[in-house]
Formats: C-alpha cells, sequence, structure tokens
C-alpha cells in the first residue's frame, strides 16, 4: 500500500474555471434521493434531457449501473452503502471539477453519508433532492419486483423494509412523486439548477 505522505497532488493549469468558461456554465452536483421505486431515475433521466435540450452538459450516475461496474464488489450491508456514497461522491467531484453538471440516483439512505458528499464540494455545489414518497406507495409501484423479494427474506438489508432510511432534514429540493405529475417535478429541478448554473 502507498504511503499517504509519498503521494503528492498534483495541480495544472486547466482547472475547473476553464472548464466552466469553455462550457458556458458552473457545475454542480444534483443528488437524488429516496426510496427505491420513489422515482429518481426517472426524474434524474428527463431532467438531463431538459437540460441537454439547453447545451447544458451532464453526466448521469445511477445507482444500479454503477454497480454493475466500478461498484460490483459492494453489498448492501451499512458499510457497503457507505463505500458505495463514498465512492460515488469522489466520482461526482471529479466530473464536478470538469465543468460538468452532474446528476446521481442513488437511495443513499444514510444522512451522514449524504453530508460527506457535500462536504467534498465547495459551498453551493451539493444540491440535495429528495424524492419524496410514501414508502406505501413505492412498494405498489415496485416497479422492480425488490420489495415483493425483501417481504419474503430473498432480499436483506433492504431500505424502508430491513434497513433504515434517513430523510434529508433541508433538502434544497423536495418533490412529492406521488402528489406531483413528472413533468411538475422536473420542472422545479430544472429551473432551480438553471439558477444555479447560468
Amino acid at each position: 500500500m502507498n504511503n499517504p505522505g509519498n503521494v503528492i497532488f498534483q495541480h495544472f493549469k486547466v482547472g475547473r474555471p476553464e472548464h466552466e468558461k469553455l462550457n458556458g456554465h458552473r457545475s454542480c452536483v444534483l443528488w437524488f434521493t429516496g426510496f427505491s421505486g420513489s422515482g429518481k431515475s426517472t426524474l434524474a433521466g428527463q431532467v438531463q434531457e431538459r437540460l441537454m435540450a439547453k447545451r447544458i452538459h451532464t453526466y448521469l450516475l445511477d445507482g444500479d449501473n454503477i454497480r454493475h461496474g466500478l461498484n460490483s464488489n459492494l453489498d448492501f450491508s451499512p458499510e457497503g452503502r457507505t463505500e458505495n456514497i463514498r465512492r460515488i461522491g469522489e466520482v461526482a467531484k471529479l466530473f464536478s471539477d470538469a465543468g460538468i453538471v452532474t446528476l446521481t440516483a442513488f437511495i443513499s439512505p444514510f444522512r451522514k453519508d449524504r453530508d460527506n458528499v457535500r462536504n467534498l464540494l465547495p459551498k453551493n455545489d451539493f444540491i440535495e433532492v429528495y424524492v419524496n414518497c410514501p414508502i406505501e406507495v413505492c412498494e405498489q409501484r415496485d416497479v422492480k419486483g425488490l420489495y415483493k423479494k425483501a417481504r419474503t427474506g430473498e432480499i436483506a438489508e433492504f431500505t424502508g423494509i430491513s434497513s433504515p432510511f434517513e430523510p434529508p432534514p433541508n433538502p434544497e429540493i423536495e418533490v412529492r412523486t406521488n402528489e406531483q405529475s413528472v413533468e411538475q417535478c422536473v420542472n422545479i429541478i430544472v429551473d432551480f439548477v438553471l439558477t444555479r448554473i447560468l
């Protein structure tokens, strides 16, 4: 293992300000959090499409997709979940340094883990989007059949069933997908983001 004392951070002439100038907008991290089935990925995807239509440079990191590659070696224990979010936080920071608006769709159930990502970034760069939907509604949707498996014990450590979810106390954005349409939610998020980056 490398001795941290022997690892020196390299600084280059091309940094975030240069990337942002080239892109024509500031970067930020949009962090979608909520229960499975709340609509995180759906909203993140549609927000990305809307921002791209406005010539905003974006990248979307989705929880399921990341666990097929970068985080394929992690389980769903509390420790595994924390490491999952830590890695994604570092990746999101890299994208933000590159001047890109980064969208992340992760259950990210633990407040401390989300706060750790917030603290990685400059002030106002972390936009927490709480996709608030009652677990009863998420379970009725059960688009992936996960709640059924969790109820029968096929899936352990499932958020909302056998593992806790700690809702954000003061998210920058809160949408309620059981009360608002997808379009309404997307409009709220896009309008907020544009005020931050333009």
